[in-house]
């Protein structure tokens, strides 16, 4: 089945439903004592830019310029705006049924919205709250009772010590016991045992020291790149590094800056990234997880659902039971 390793026993997935919509629980035995930090895990990046509001205003953290583009002309700059910020066409729902568990979560607070309402950010402001979509996670894994997810709460734009302290209540108060509090790096096997499904990493660490239910940020290797080979030769060269020693990200998003959008207002991410991603799916294929120090764990791409990539990710974990 496209991309699981699955345990061989297991049945067929409903009419309608991912066929990687319970992979984790499908993995073949032997994995299910391998930290999550040594499994391959595939990830979404700026998950929640498909539902942007094109009628948001442009982030204050965005640059001078562009901001005042988007007032002195919204009509011809907010589209163009728009079309550079989206990564992801499917929902929340359908990046968790594609096999999507780590979710890239960017938490704002809009300026002059109202006091308790979060958003998530990507250069606008999405249609969606924050306190929907995590009742909306957390249905879908009481629907999953055996699938874990990574949650990467960052950014915080707007964000006074009062909103993480209303944010965190959220959480807490969401999944309650579905949490996973920090510590060790956790097996699917011991988190099953305790039933639990969810583990927040939080960019913020005041907040972190405060709850224990809170992970520190997880590092995210952004190459900053346009250029396919630029972005490969990116990820290399921090491979050949070393990897770092608990949960990690290889984003293989392409990004383009300000200039680029400028040269190119009829352009988008989109089409930018779709004909990229053969032959970063190809970079995906030729990694491997585990302990060893070029070993990647977390993979996220944009534009969920159009190839092979969530697949690619699931399907490298193969290799831990290569002998």
């Amino acid at each position: 089945m496209g991309g699981q390793v699955s345990a061989g026993s297991g049945e067929p997935s409903p009419p309608g439903r991912s066929e990687n919509a319970d992979w984790m629980s499908a993995l073949c035995p032997r994995l299910w004592d391998v930290p999550l930090h040594q499994l391959s895990i595939p990830g979404s990046h700026d998950t929640m830019t498909y539902c942007l509001d094109k009628r948001s205003p442009v982030s204050p953290a965005q640059p001078r310029l562009l901001r005042l583009l988007s007032k002195a002309l919204p009509c011809v700059t907010l589209p163009v705006v728009l079309r550079w910020s989206v990564t992801q066409a499917l929902d929340i729902t359908e990046q968790l049924d594609a096999g999507v568990r780590y979710l890239d979560l960017r938490v704002a607070h809009m300026p002059d919205g109202s006091e308790k309402n979060l958003h998530f950010v990507h250069t606008m402001y999405t249609t969606a709250l924050v306190e929907d979509t995590l009742t909306e996670i957390s249905e879908w894994l009481e629907k999953h009772p055996r699938e874990v997810v990574i949650l990467a709460c960052r950014n915080f734009e707007g964000m006074t010590e009062d909103l993480h302290e209303y944010l965190v209540t959220c959480i807490k108060n969401i999944f309650g016991d579905m949490l996973c509090p920090r510590g060790e790096v956790p097996t699917l096997r011991e988190l099953w045992s305790r039933q639990q499904q969810v583990l927040v990493s939080y960019e913020d660490e005041s907040c972190v020291g405060r709850h224990r239910e809170l992970w520190p940020g997880i590092p995210y290797w952004w190459g900053d790149k346009v250029k396919t080979e630029a972005l490969i030769r990116y990820l290399e060269s921090m491979k050949s590094c070393g990897r770092p020693g608990g949960l990690f990200v290889a984003g293989i998003n392409l990004t383009e800056n300000l200039e680029y959008i400028l040269a190119h207002p009829s352009r988008s991410l989109r089409g930018l990234t779709l004909p990229s991603l053969p032959r970063l799916c190809a970079w995906v294929r030729e990694q491997c997880p585990g302990p060893g120090p070029c070993c990647t764990n977390v993979i996220a791409g944009d534009f969920i659902g159009v190839d092979s990539f969530v697949s690619d990710v699931i399907g490298l974990n193969r290799k831990l039971l290569w002998p």
